[in-house]
């Protein structure tokens, strides 16, 4: 009854006001108004929640959300919880007059000509939405997690003064390259991390980007560490070509600074790709180094060393690592005597200090003894002191199980927590654990402890883990002197030992090293974790037919970086193999 009234006005109207007959046309369509105001709602509803989805799926991989994605799902929540409110209170509204009688003509005209308004808002964001393709998020440069935190740093007065020194040679803009050297283990690499802290604080660079060189450089994980700081993407194979595009990239900050950690030998920046100079007043090179003539070879215009603490300072430390108990009237001469043997070295005493922590007078005696007992030999390069407190801390690890960790941790890193559980899987590090989660779960708690004793490194993840060179270099030479491990890192020439020898090592691990003249049958019937990893992976040589015939103990076999065009035959002994990486 109500529509044919309406459509009889209707063709009246049509004669006379075209706008009257739009205004009776909410009349007319007030229903159709409203269904197709639900149908718009789940559609934009079904549209938010597909673009949710999405964003909570780049957030999960650590992406940044566009702004505008943001700003409209609040929107679209908004105008859906808006439109929502609004039916609802059109249903409740009482839409006829005098009684039930009559139709009430303003309201219905009302709420169509409403629900007509949020259709179009409705339908709007739908189309906005339509628009962002897969513009949902961008990609971020996670910032370095120790440039977030000094924690682990002691400001020692010495060290403050280096520090200012630093600033001021790096602000001065006919300086382009710093210097920093000393001993290992003595703090040169804390020092530069906290300089670069400060300075991004003090916003004195517009970048900060961090690379570790190592003993042997590896020009194309230094073009990648530094390039993927500043979010450039090296696809090329060629050096020359990737040390271009990483130039050009370099050219474009104003100011930044490049620091260069651990350097042994002359490393060619250029090479590398990195402009300083003339050529870029704005790009500053802070390196580190052992050795003085390493960076004057570099063409490092000031240079400062970092020396050992002196006893005060070397007391504080020591005091916050091990313990406000140390002042102990009992312990304190003692602990004063122990801190002494540590020569002053910051790593020295970290890692005793660590070790020794609530331990009882005896064994505080005991330490100090074996401190003041002369080595008969120490490992290349690495302080007498420094040598000496490591291996303690490594003595003084609760269990054995800890300690094959440790050695293996020394073997592998930098690596993942992941490859550490693969390997210790194989080697039956958790043969009395029966859920998988159980094992990882007592990994990380080994992982912990040893960052606890300072022998790996605090670096902010929960992934990853590295060791202290020095750490490293003891462990290793702990592995080999025991007969643990016969390892070889970073020699670009070596001979395989001889048949005697390798009877006697229970571990081979090779890595970053030139691999020539395999062996036909390696004579190791001992071994159980044979790791290669050649420099010259992409030429590998094939492993003889016969390389595992006296090998059958091998539980876990690691090729990964070799490039093989068959596997022996001679894998079909490994009876006993756990792990196998390829």
């Amino acid at each position: 009854m109500v529509e044919s009234i309406v459509t009889v006005l209707l063709e009246v109207v049509k004669c006379f006001a075209p706008p009257t007959e739009r205004q009776l046309g909410y009349l007319r369509n007030y229903k159709a108004n409203f269904e197709n105001l639900k149908a718009e709602i789940d559609k934009l509803k079904d549209e938010s929640k597909s673009i949710q989805h999405r964003v909570s799926e780049a957030e999960r991989k650590g992406e940044k959300i566009e702004e505008k994605v943001e700003n409209w799902l609040v929107s679209a929540n908004n105008t859906i919880e808006q439109a929502a409110k609004f039916i609802e209170a059109g249903e409740t509204t009482s839409k006829r007059c005098f009684k039930g009688l009559c139709p009430n003509l303003k309201t219905r005209y009302q709420l169509s000509k409403k629900a007509e308004t949020e259709v179009k808002a409705l339908v709007e964001l739908k189309e906005e939405a339509r628009r962002f393709d897969d513009r949902i998020f961008y990609r971020t440069i996670a910032e370095e997690v120790w440039l977030k935190t000094n924690k682990g740093y002691e400001a020692f007065k010495l060290r403050l003064s280096t520090l200012k020194s630093i600033q001021d040679a790096l602000t001065d803009v006919n300086v382009s390259i710093v210097g920093v050297y000393g001993m290992g283990g003595i703090g040169k690499t804390t020092l530069v991390k906290e300089f670069a802290r400060q300075a991004s604080e003090e916003k004195l660079f517009d970048q900060v980007v961090f690379s570790e060189v190592s003993q042997t450089p590896d020009i194309k994980n230094i073009q990648g560490e530094i390039a993927e700081k500043l979010g450039l993407e090296l696809s090329e194979e060629a050096e020359s070509r990737r040390a271009s595009r990483l130039y050009e990239r370099l050219k474009k900050e104003k100011m930044i600074l490049v620091i260069l950690d651990n350097i042994w030998k002359y490393l060619d920046v250029e090479t590398v790709g990195i402009p300083f100079g003339v050529d870029h007043r704005g790009c500053k090179l802070l390196l580190t180094s052992r050795d003085r003539n390493v960076l004057l070879s570099m063409g490092s215009e000031k240079n400062f060393l970092i020396g050992i603490l002196n006893e005060q300072e070397a007391w504080r430390l020591f005091k916050i690592m091990a313990g406000n108990y140390v002042e102990n009237r009992e312990l304190k001469s003692t602990a004063t005597n122990v801190a002494k043997a540590c020569g002053g070295l910051p790593i020295a005493l970290t890692t005793v200090a660590k070790a020794l922590r609530n331990k009882e007078l005896p064994v505080w005696k005991n330490v100090l003894q074996e401190l003041q007992t002369p080595l008969e030999a120490s490992f290349d390069g690495v302080p007498v002191e420094a040598y000496s407190t490591i291996e303690l801390s490594y003595k003084y690890l609760r269990g054995e199980q800890l300690k094959k960790t440790f050695l293996l941790c020394s073997l592998i890193t930098p690596t993942s927590i992941m490859d550490l559980f693969k390997y210790s899987m194989g080697l039956g590090a958790f043969e009395s654990v029966y859920k998988l989660e159980d094992a990882h779960n007592k990994l990380h708690a080994w992982v912990h402890q040893l960052r606890d004793s300072c022998l790996l490194l605090e670096d902010g993840s929960s992934k990853f883990f590295s060791m202290h060179d020095v750490v490293r270099d003891v462990a290793i030479s702990i592995a080999r002197r025991d007969k643990i491990a016969f390892a070889v890192r970073n020699e670009d020439v070596w001979k395989w030992p001889d048949a005697d020898a390798l009877k006697k090592y229970p571990a081979i691990f090779l890595k970053d090293s030139i691999i020539n003249d395999i062996p036909e049958v390696l004579e190791s019937p001992q071994l159980e974790f044979l790791f290669m990893s050649p420099k010259n992976s992409f030429v590998a040589p094939n492993v003889p037919e016969n390389f595992f015939e006296r090998t059958k103990k091998i539980r876990v076999l690691d090729l990964t970086r070799m490039r093989l065009l068959s596997l022996p035959s001679s894998i079909d002994l490994l009876v006993n193999l756990r792990t196998l990486c390829l």
